[in-house]
This record gives structure tokens, sequence and C-alpha cells, in this order.
């Protein structure tokens, strides 16, 4: 199939980023709004507070706003099925359609096995998996009666078996929703295909992002590290997968142009 958008980027597209307020998720709001995008920014954060990591939801559309895009605000906690529900009603409400959702916001939940909980693993996958099922039911009929749409999964190479012996005491959870993640995208993008959606998984890599600085702090050497605007080319690319045969793809940002499409 013909690739569709790619001359004229995102332009009349619409665009839902989870975990907009900040890091990764922000840095591609803002790219999907400099393509052309109106861009629906989804997350928890909707004002600052001392305690928090820097950066909300309402940041994130004022800089869209004051830069000439469109984008609105959505408060969202996409381990909750109503939040979710009224991410995509407002999304309809406010644009008429949604041409690409990238589901980014993630629970980072982190614990040696043996200090693990069963209610951190119950929120890591209600968080990190639960929510793709229930997105992924809401946009669908949306996309279907469009021609088409993407839906992008933002995972980790964290998911694969061969990074296991590599990664810290601590991540076992994280790395099983990831997986999870990539093998309901393997999964799912077969059976809509024939309706024009594709479903596609991005890898991006090292990216130093506000998580990770105050993760590892300022010292760390961030050699070979990106920025989240490193994500934004892959992140475009996918979104314009709209009714091609580009979908149930495992894909590196940093590899794009390179080894992909």
């Amino acid at each position: 199939m013909a690739q569709r958008g790619d001359a004229g980027g995102l332009d009349g597209r619409v665009v839902i980023v989870t975990g907009a307020s900040r890091g990764i998720g922000k840095g591609l709001a803002l790219g999907y709004a400099e393509h052309g995008a109106a861009v629906v920014c989804a997350a928890r954060s909707v004002r600052a507070t001392p305690s928090d990591l820097p950066g909300t939801i309402e940041d994130t559309v004022e800089t869209i706003n004051q830069a000439g895009g469109r984008a609105v605000a959505v408060r969202c906690d996409v381990g909750i099925q109503s939040d979710l529900d009224e991410l995509v009603s407002r999304t309809i409400d406010e644009f008429g359609r949604v041409d690409a959702l990238m589901n980014n916001a993630m629970a980072p939940t982190q614990a040696p096995f043996d200090e693990s909980t069963v209610e951190q693993w119950d929120e890591s996958m209600r968080v990190n998996v639960r929510s793709l099922y229930l997105l992924a039911k809401l946009v669908e009929p949306h996309m279907t009666a469009q021609g088409g749409g993407a839906i992008i999964n933002m995972s980790s190479h964290g998911a694969d078996h061969s990074v296991a012996p590599y990664m810290p005491p601590g991540y076992m959870t994280y790395a099983v929703a990831k997986a999870a993640m990539e093998r309901f995208t393997t999964a799912l993008a077969p059976e809509l295909v024939g309706r024009g959606i594709t479903v596609n998984v991005l890898r991006p890599g090292a990216v130093k992002t506000e998580m990770t600085t105050l993760e590892y702090g300022d010292d760390h050497d961030w050699t070979g590290w990106t920025e989240p605007v490193a994500v934004v080319p892959a992140a475009v690319f996918l979104a314009q997968q709209i009714a091609t045969d580009f979908t149930g793809r495992i894909v590196d940002a940093g590899s794009f142009g390179i080894s992909w499409p």
C-alpha cells in the first residue's frame, strides 16, 4: 500500500499523546504540533507543585498554542477507565476526529522482586498494559469510520529478553509490562490492518528526561543519551501510517532513516 501524508506532514490530523506533561511525551506533543497536527495533551499533572517533577499539560499546551499550533489539555490517569472515556470524548468534541494515538504514559514501577508488592504489580499492569486495550477499544470506531488511523505504543529495550543480564535489579515489573505492550501490538495489528489502522511499537532508546535525571543524578555520564526531540522524526512517521502496510512493527527511534523504514 502507498504511504499517505508524508509530503504534508500531519496537517489536518488530530493526535492524542498520553504522558504529555514532560519528558518524551512533551517532546512528542511539541513535535507533532510543529508538523501540523492538532494535539490532545493528556496526563495527570495539571498544576505545578514543588514536590513533583516539573511540567504540566497546561505548560505543554501553552507552548504549542503560543507557537501558533492547536492543542488542548485533558487531565487523565490512564489507569482509570472513566478518564480514558473522557479523553476520547473530549478529543471528538474538540476536533471531531482522532487520527493517531501515542500511548506514552507509564507507571515506572521499580522494586527488586523480594521487596515488590502485588499492589505495585497490579498498578503497572493497569497503567502500562490494560490502558492500551481500553484506549484501542475507544479510538478504533472513530478511526475505522474515518478510513484509518495510527496507534503507537512507546516501549523500551527493557522488553527485549537479550538485555535481561544487563539490567540492574528492580526493573522486573517494568520489563514485563513493556514486553506485554509489544506482544499486544503485534497481536492487534493484523486484526485492524483491514480497517486502515496501523499499530506499531516505538523504542526511544536512552533519552535524558526529568525522570531519568532524578533517577540517575545530574553527575551521571550522559554520553550517548539523546533528548526527547530525537524521538520526534520516527514518531511522526508512525503517526502518518494510516491505511498502509507498515504495521505490527517494533522499531527503534535511533535507527529511523538508517535501518527502517
